[in-house]
């Protein structure tokens, strides 16, 4: 799934997840041949509540 906001630029600085029964998985668009990282679902799930609440902020 591809978010619908994928910021300024080229759009190559996206990630993709996969959901499954009990985990997400994520990785970079990039390098999708790379190693993927996988969360179990509640803790995916609070990772993002916590970024609605506070987002990232880019460097300059």
């Amino acid at each position: 799934m591809k978010s619908s906001y994928s910021g300024e630029g080229d759009g190559n600085s996206c990630v993709e997840i996969a959901n499954t029964p009990t985990h997400v998985a994520v990785r970079d668009t990039k390098t999708p041949s790379r190693a993927t990282l996988t969360f179990p679902v509640p803790a995916f799930a609070t990772f993002l509540e916590a970024l609605k609440q506070h987002p990232l902020r880019r460097l300059p």
